[in-house]
């Protein structure tokens, strides 16, 4: 009998050790490796290699005799699907999608599989049974006459099957499931992972078949596995959404082939995920009276616009250290937003509870929202409501300044559409104080563009 082979992997990074050490060499984490069982005697047999179109040679080539090919996509009835991969799914790519437990990624795979007619898919699950799978497509109350499903874990069992069905696309649910045969360790350790993640980045390259990957997450909100599996794969997307609420929102954190900045906003229904046109109107709160602490912030989400409803509470503090809380904002961002208000405008936060949310649940990290985080902050300081159908949309520098922000027209638009009658944004967007920069013209909007420069110039105008 051959000797069993053992190895340290880092748990973080996926750095393979024959020894184990306290810190890992390649990125620094102490206490991170693990040792494993590993057994590499097996011949790799890559049976999918006659599913290629074209057999490819490993050569050396020029970058100028390589011609300019577009990449063919295929799109789905799911155009925010579409959306946050950039177009469509790009042939031969493999997609990692990772979320917690229970927030609807097996659906909305599912769901996304059964709607495309005119490809044959094969969905493979190491989690759930046929009789499973068959009560959420009832549920679902979608037909497909060439949606094959396939309840397997290991890797070369899942190859033999691909290669008798030749599938236009194939999802796996889930990463962590699998078994390579040529790895000893127990299924979801980090060598296994690697492995099959390794096996399936082969056979969409080699196939030209696009590969859905669903995978877990830890504790503090990563992709379960080594950082290397998120390097191995051409697009990561990002399920995320509050229980509490009846949609979900999909971020692409990385992608070859698009932008990387991209959303998408799903409702959870009784029939699936349903994407959402629309969703200033989910984000923002219908209210009869006016409310201290609400402003209304045009933001942007990779080329898509949104306004979002930004909630600010200041109550005067009754312990010795004040207290600081956020939803959707960074706690960094508004400790550096006050201090601004108290050194530029003079209002003594110091003193003061401050709480802000970001409504919906969802989190924001465009600086475009500087400004309406300020005036919401105002509002509530004052206990003055803010006009009605006005928003803001402006960076707020140290020095009390409002910055310029990108992609203005979007925003003006998107505000002028849902029926606001007025946008606050810095005047260095409309040209002003910039040399050689074309100036906006904002008699082309049906809405009133007011230009600030400065952050006593909102409060002012305002109050």
């Amino acid at each position: 009998m051959s000797k069993v082979k053992t190895a340290f992997f880092c748990s973080n990074c996926g750095y393979e050790s024959a020894k184990w050490t306290g810190k890992c060499p390649a990125c620094g984490t102490w206490n991170s490796f693990v040792e494993e069982v590993i057994h590499k005697e097996l011949n790799k047999e890559n049976g999918w290699r006659e599913l290629a179109d074209v057999k490819r040679e490993t050569k050396i080539i020029a970058l100028h005799d390589i011609s300019n090919v577009a990449q063919e996509r295929i799109l789905t009835t799911d155009e925010e699907l579409n959306r946050v991969l950039g177009g469509g799914i790009v042939r031969g790519s493999i997609v990692l999608v990772a979320g917690e437990p229970g927030i609807g990624k097996s659906t909305l795979f599912l769901q996304t599989g059964l709607l495309m007619k005119n490809t044959r898919v094969l969905y493979v699950s190491g989690e759930e049974s046929e009789q499973q799978i068959k009560m959420r497509a009832d549920r679902l109350n979608i037909t497909h006459p060439e949606f094959y499903l396939l309840t397997e874990t290991s890797t070369q069992v899942i190859f033999q099957e691909i290669k008798k069905v030749r599938p236009g696309l194939v999802i796996i649910d889930s990463i962590q499931t699998l078994q390579s045969n040529y790895i000893d360790s127990s299924p979801g350790s980090i060598s296994q992972i690697r492995e099959s993640a390794s096996e399936l980045q082969r056979f969409a390259k080699e196939s030209n078949i696009p590969v859905f990957i669903i995978g877990h997450i830890t504790k503090d909100g990563t992709v379960a596995g080594p950082k290397i599996l998120e390097h191995m794969v051409d697009t990561v997307l990002q399920f995320e959404g509050d229980r509490h609420y009846t949609y979900r929102i999909l971020r692409t954190l990385k992608n070859r082939f698009g932008s990387a900045s991209e959303l998408g906003i799903y409702e959870m229904t009784a029939d699936g995920m349903r994407g959402v046109n629309n969703p200033s109107e989910l984000l923002i709160t219908q209210k009869e009276d006016q409310l201290s602490g609400i402003s209304i912030a045009a933001t942007m989400e990779g080329i898509r616009p949104l306004l979002i409803e930004v909630q600010a509470l200041v109550t005067q503090s009754v312990y010795g250290t004040p207290q600081r809380t956020v939803s959707g904002f960074d706690l960094r961002r508004l400790q550096l937003l006050l201090a601004v208000l108290e050194k530029r405008g003079g209002f003594h936060f110091g003193v003061k509870d401050v709480f802000l949310n970001i409504a919906g649940g969802i989190k924001v990290e465009d600086p475009s929202i500087d400004l309406a985080v300020l005036s919401a902050l105002l509002s509530s300081f004052e206990d003055v409501p803010l006009p009605n159908h006005i928003c803001f949309a402006g960076e707020v520098g140290l020095s009390g300044e409002i910055r310029a922000v990108n992609r203005i027209e979007q925003r003006i638009i998107e505000a002028e559409k849902l029926g606001f009658e007025k946008i606050v944004v810095s005047k260095y967007n409309l040209g002003g104080g910039r040399k050689g920069r074309s100036k906006l013209n904002i008699r082309e909007f049906g809405i009133e563009v007011i230009e600030m420069s400065r952050v006593d110039e909102l409060y002012q105008y305002l109050f």
